[in-house]
């Protein structure tokens, strides 16, 4: 662990938990739940945590209090998971790429480059089976999962035209840490970087990168259309988030905190996923007011194109997050 003392705080455990709400007097010191995530309060995942940190306070009857960190102000992209282990936050909604670190590599299954035909079935499958198994892996790291926060597919910003997967060769292009991302995207030649959410607008205006892969309300939000001129929409990769809690501090809070905090997280899970389509749609269309970007719709033969230089990753991948994960997403997805 590279956190110091300082840095994560104190770390509230269950049995502070209990005892806090067993004192006389406790309504005058309600409980801090600290929600921390990289993104801005305008796209889907802040608006939901938003969301979350009023229903939570009104369903507890001020009991609780929710404090939200967004767009990395409390921890970097690869602190914040280690923060949550620690206690130092209770609640995070980060991208599935990053629990791999952490040995729980069968989330990065859910990069693999057209796997979900549409948002609708990426719906379904995330509220099933798959959920479910991919949240189970968690709980030996101290991690409870809590739901899948949508974000939509993804889009391909550059400072050239994307058209084919050649496009791509030699451009350096920004991803999240996946290396389902990494590996088709150098199928197609590109050479992907690795930076913190919170250095991406720099880097593409300075060159550092070339392109990045993003959804629209991210692109939006984050401004990246100002420094990326081309905008592909291809769909071929999608992006989700899980959001989670530290298990003591989830599992040690007492029955009449936790059914209202569950009924805030499903509602507000919910409610993420309903409006994140239509931020999308509202994002794309804001950009094309914007009026200095070339938007690229790829074509079914386009798009076919592009899947069959990335189709390599999924035999690749076998050996990264296992055939299970595989085998269960391919039934998922089949139907």
């Amino acid at each position: 662990m590279s956190l110091s003392r300082r840095q994560f705080g104190t770390a509230i455990s269950a049995a502070a938990i209990t005892a806090a709400y067993g004192r006389p007097g406790w309504a005058q010191a309600p409980l801090v739940i600290k929600l921390s995530h990289v993104v801005a309060a305008d796209t889907p995942k802040g608006k939901g945590s938003i969301k979350f940190k009023e229903l939570a306070e009104q369903y507890t009857g001020g009991k609780a209090k929710v404090e939200v960190y967004q767009n990395s102000t409390l921890y970097k992209d690869k602190e914040e998971v280690e923060a949550l282990q620690l206690g130092a936050v209770q609640l995070l909604a980060p991208s599935t790429a990053k629990f791999a670190p952490l040995g729980a590599k069968e989330f990065e299954a859910l990069d693999l480059p057209f796997l979900f035909a549409n948002d609708d079935q990426y719906a379904k499958v995330l509220g099933g089976d798959v959920g479910k198994y991919l949240f189970s892996k968690l709980e030996s790291k101290g991690i409870t999962g809590l739901g899948f926060w949508d974000n939509g597919f993804h889009m391909i910003t550059s400072n050239k035209p994307v058209i084919t997967p050649a496009d791509l060769q030699g451009l350096k292009v920004r991803i999240s840490g996946s290396k389902i991302a990494d590996q088709y995207f150098r199928l197609c030649g590109a050479i992907p970087q690795i930076l913190a959410f919170s250095e991406v607008y720099q880097s593409m205006q300075t060159g550092v990168v070339d392109a990045g892969e993003n959804t629209p309300s991210n692109v939006l939000t984050q401004k990246f259309y100002e420094v990326q001129k081309h905008i592909t929409i291809a769909q071929h990769a999608h992006l989700q988030y899980a959001v989670i809690a530290n298990s003591k501090f989830w599992s040690g809070l007492p029955p009449d905190m936790k059914a209202p905090l569950e009924k805030a997280m499903a509602e507000a899970t919910a409610y993420t996923n309903d409006i994140a389509r239509k931020e999308n749609i509202d994002a794309l269309a804001e950009m094309k007011k914007f009026g200095k970007n070339e938007f690229h719709v790829l074509d079914d033969a386009q798009r076919k194109v592009l899947r069959t230089a990335m189709q390599p990753t999924y035999t690749w991948a076998e050996g990264r997050v296992g055939k299970e994960v595989l085998d269960i997403l391919a039934k998922a997805t089949a139907v």
